[in-house]
């Protein structure tokens, strides 16, 4: 068996996996308190709308006409 001390690259891969581990929690840690301090921006501003409905009874003339 060998010494563990003795594999560097198993060190160096370990090490290079750790890096990478503490920079992905670390960068979601920083967008998730960027976006909790930010305010809400609305994309299109609201407006009003009006909808209308029309009911069609099958006894209709529209509704035969359509159909």
């Amino acid at each position: 068996m060998s010494d563990w001390t003795s594999l560097w690259y198993v060190w160096l891969i370990l090490l290079a996996v750790f890096l990478l581990l503490l920079c992905g929690v670390s960068a979601s840690c920083i967008k998730f308190c960027c976006q909790k301090k930010r305010l809400p921006v609305e994309t299109f501003p609201r407006h009003p709308c009006d909808l209308t409905v029309i009911g069609i009874d099958s006894d209709s003339t529209a509704h035969s006409t359509v159909t």
